[in-house]
């Protein structure tokens, strides 16, 4: 299939969402995005289209980060509209939004001083302590993420009105804070995700799916999709000959170089240490997390996708180290401080976890597995949207590190959760996913 033959075949699926959403014949339209398929763009158009009538539009995303790279997106793709970003009180205005900042784009705490504003954005926690005010367009970003709970709060601002729920069904679950074990398979469950409470109750609502990842290249689309979206498949955007990763400094014999080498190759590629049960912020897992970003930046990888036009340098910005846990993401971040790495830019390679690389991308990403080292297999561990998140932020090439031992434990752990009465099975699970990962690494 072609680029134009795809490109084609997203962009009726877009014009079939406005459909739905424009004819005001359901209260509201879903939409499926996995990794990279486009999400922020159909945001982006959609809320544009219903703003030039003249109509207020709200939307909700599920952190600051995300909030403002929408008003990011939109005052760059349509500037003559007028936005409005609700804030905290403490809100301090990013760098990367103050150029935006005039009459098209106006920051409060309170809704009434928007009230010039066309689109309003702002956090679901943020929208949840708006009293008044209707809107009769909403949008929710991220709806996955969102907890039901929170979708009740905000729903007042739209009751009357329509709504566009946007979310990859395949990243992490909403979060809690407290066990919710509780309310499992109650149908007012304040932890199930925003969109599964509403398809429960309105089970007419059109569903709509984006076809392809623009983002994962085609080396991973094929794992990604048979991992964790079995019943919901999708393809890459790019062929394989689309995009490559080449190194203008030759490779030496280290195992840093043979791992990087292989990505570049294939897209994927393990990096094996010695199997061991060791403590959380296991300092050889954590070094070699770092020595593969300084490495990868010591040889100046070149990244280059044609089929979008570019040939770049695989800078510090554009790396991400990916953990499971706080403190193994600030245990990567010390190492990376050393002052020859610090001399090197290795401060700007973002370092974080699953939660908080949702729905960011870069070129190369390394992943430090969950599982690695441990002595057990927990439901966190485990969890499918956490792996997920981890292995589809790149837009080239991904390097796992681990330890020797990750499939004997997952060999010796149950794979069957327990069943609760009223709670759909997800499929697939956490054993089944990381098992399928773990093969087509040829890892374990």
């Amino acid at each position: 299939m072609t680029a134009s033959t795809r490109s084609i075949e997203a962009r009726a699926v877009i014009e079939a969402v406005a459909a739905d959403l424009l004819s005001r014949a359901h209260r509201g339209v879903i939409v499926d995005s996995p990794p990279g398929a486009g999400k922020s763009t159909l945001v982006v158009e959609l809320s544009e289209r219903l703003a030039r009538d003249g109509e207020r539009v709200m939307i909700v995303a599920q952190t600051n980060e995300q909030v403002d790279d929408l008003v990011e997106k939109i005052a760059q793709k349509h500037p003559a509209l007028v936005l409005g970003r609700l804030t905290a009180g403490d809100y301090e205005v990013p760098e990367r939004l103050a150029p935006f900042r005039g009459p098209n784009l106006a920051f409060s705490s309170k809704l009434p001083e928007l009230a010039a504003a066309g689109i309003v954005l702002a956090t679901a926690a943020k929208w949840a302590l708006v009293k008044e005010g209707e809107f009769p367009w909403a949008i929710l970003d991220e709806a996955y993420q969102m907890r039901s709970d929170g979708l009740l709060a905000v729903a007042p601002r739209f009751a009357n009105g329509t709504a566009l729920f946007v979310g990859d069904p395949g990243q992490l679950d909403p979060f809690a804070t407290v066990d919710t074990d509780a309310w499992a398979g109650s149908p007012w469950d304040p932890s199930d995700s925003a969109v599964a409470v509403v398809r429960a109750h309105n089970p007419h609502l059109p569903v709509h799916r984006l076809p392809y990842s623009w983002r994962l290249p085609a080396t991973a689309a094929p794992l990604v999709a048979k991992a964790f979206y079995p019943f919901t498949p999708f393809d890459a955007g790019s062929d394989l000959e689309d995009r490559a990763l080449s190194f203008a400094v030759a490779a030496s014999s280290s195992d840093l170089d043979e791992s990087l080498e292989l990505a570049a190759e294939t897209g994927w590629s393990w990096h094996g240490l010695p199997a061991a049960h060791t403590i959380r912020t296991d300092a050889e897992a954590v070094e070699a997390c770092a020595a593969l970003a300084d490495r990868l930046v010591q040889r100046r990888a070149i990244a280059v996708d044609r089929a979008a036009g570019y040939e770049r340098e695989v800078t510090p910005d554009r790396i991400a180290i990916g953990t499971a846990h706080r403190d193994q993401a600030a245990a990567v971040r010390a190492a990376l401080a050393r002052p020859d790495r610090a001399a090197r830019g290795l401060a700007d390679v973002t370092v974080d976890t699953a939660n908080r690389l949702q729905g960011r991308e870069y070129d190369v990403t390394i992943v430090l597995h969950p599982l690695s080292g441990r002595r057990d297999a927990t439901a966190f561990h485990l969890e499918t949207g956490r792996l997920c998140v981890l292995l589809s932020r790149h837009r080239h090439a991904c390097i796992v590190v681990g330890r020797a031992g990750i499939a004997d434990l997952l060999d010796a752990h149950p794979h069957a959760e327990p069943v609760r009465l009223g709670v759909a099975v997800k499929f697939p699970d956490g054993w089944a996913a990381h098992q399928a990962v773990l093969a087509h690494l040829g890892a374990g």
